[in-house]
């Protein structure tokens, strides 16, 4: 009997072991290719849209994080942001084009922050200039309890050049309490033929404004990039460029633009008390006030 019994059990056991083996070993395999799928999933590039085209986004340049929710337009048609109790800070950007200003009157209108062209550089000659009412614009500012920035107006076609302009801008910034970002401001020239920076690589183009940058932030300033969509999507490395702050020009009750940034320059068509000629309106969210 037990020489007979010996091979049952055998059989049997050879049964439960196949009868176990495939579910798990199918188990197996799901989980396998669950597992490649996540792989492929997360390799795929983040792709976003403008107008009308699929843009890839560029890997390590941090994203819009702003609740479109949070913005709104006050009584006076500006642009406001509030999100979790917190607010942004409103400001201009003001140069030699305002004119004469009453600062006081304008930090009574719900200004919190000024930034100021303090100087440029000549589209075809190159030379470099004091914009001609820096000085009365930055004191006054100041005079009125604003926080301040600069910007310098580049036309830079090398990363030297640019190292002069911001030695030029930190040079006349020595007296000032800045608490405000000092500003590259690169734009091409449309309105004109003959630019120096006309068809200047886009690699140079952010090697100067990282350039700038860096010498600011040597003198222990905050430096940022100025840009609109299209500089921002097609002519800068944002990529260089992210150790700095941006400053994004989108003209719109809320900005759609896709990496993010710490000034949004909404209107170019904005008006103050104080300021007789319409002027550019801002909102920071570097200090998101409660």
């Amino acid at each position: 009997m037990s020489a007979n019994a010996t091979p049952g059990r055998r059989e049997k056991g050879k049964t439960q072991s196949r009868t176990t083996f495939f579910p798990r070993f199918i188990a197996v395999v799901l989980i396998l290719l669950a597992f490649v799928g996540f792989l492929f999933y997360l390799l795929q590039p983040v792709t976003f849209t403008y107008r009308g085209m699929t843009m890839e986004a560029v890997p390590g340049v941090a994203v819009n994080r702003y609740d479109p929710d949070g913005f709104y337009t006050d009584e006076k048609g500006r642009v406001q942001y509030t999100s979790k109790g917190a607010s942004a800070r409103a400001g201009i950007d003001v140069s030699y084009s305002q004119g004469d200003i009453d600062w006081p009157a304008v930090a009574a209108d719900g200004v919190d922050f000024a930034i100021i062209r303090l100087g440029y550089r000549g589209y075809t000659q190159g030379a470099i200039q004091t914009d001609s009412c820096f000085f009365q614009n930055i004191q006054g500012a100041l005079d009125a309890g604003l926080d301040v920035g600069v910007y310098f107006f580049s036309q830079a076609i090398t990363p030297e050049e640019a190292r002069q302009e911001a030695d030029y801008t930190l040079s006349l910034l020595e007296s000032y309490p800045i608490t405000c970002p000092v500003v590259y401001d690169w734009e091409p020239i449309t309105f004109a033929e003959g630019a120096r920076t006309d068809h200047l690589e886009h690699e140079v183009l952010t090697q100067c404004a990282a350039a700038f940058c860096q010498r600011v932030a040597q003198a222990g300033y905050t430096p940022a990039v100025y840009f609109n969509q299209e500089m921002g999507y097609f002519s800068f490395d944002l990529k260089e460029l992210s150790p700095f702050q941006f400053w994004l020009a989108e003209y719109d009750s809320y900005p759609s633009f896709y990496y993010g940034f710490t000034l949004w320059q909404y209107t170019h068509e904005g008006r103050v008390d104080g300021i007789q000629t319409p002027v550019d309106w801002n909102l920071d969210f570097s200090q998101l006030k409660r």
